[in-house]
């Protein structure tokens, strides 16, 4: 994972700066995560038919309009508390979901 850093502030008068470290998504690491979503979602994210049969609902595929205009935050929400007949997926951390989010952005049509 890349590792950056980030001026905060600047206290005026004094050029002290506070930094903060920020961690950038990792879609490669995401495609890993990816692996637990594949067998509802496919390996391209366009949906598994046999699954969405069962299921008795329509996938929408990842990488479409609808799916890529959610925020990364609604996209995290969806993974972590499960949207639809969807269930939430646990054990993801904030660094595995951002990572995850990342890899659906590629998926991007």
């Amino acid at each position: 994972m890349i590792r950056t850093t980030v001026l905060i502030a600047t206290l005026a008068g004094f050029g002290i700066g506070l930094y903060a470290p920020v961690w950038a998504a990792d879609a490669g690491e995401g495609a890993k995560l990816y692996a637990k979503c594949r067998t509802c979602h496919g390996p391209t994210g366009d949906g598994n038919p046999a699954m969405a049969k069962a299921l008795k609902v329509e996938l929408r595929p990842l990488g479409s309009a609808d799916v890529q205009k959610k925020s990364d935050a609604d996209l995290k929400k969806d993974i972590t508390d499960g949207t639809g007949k969807m269930k939430g997926i646990a054990g993801f951390s904030g660094g595995d979901q951002d990572n995850l989010v990342a890899h659906i952005r590629t998926l991007k049509k």
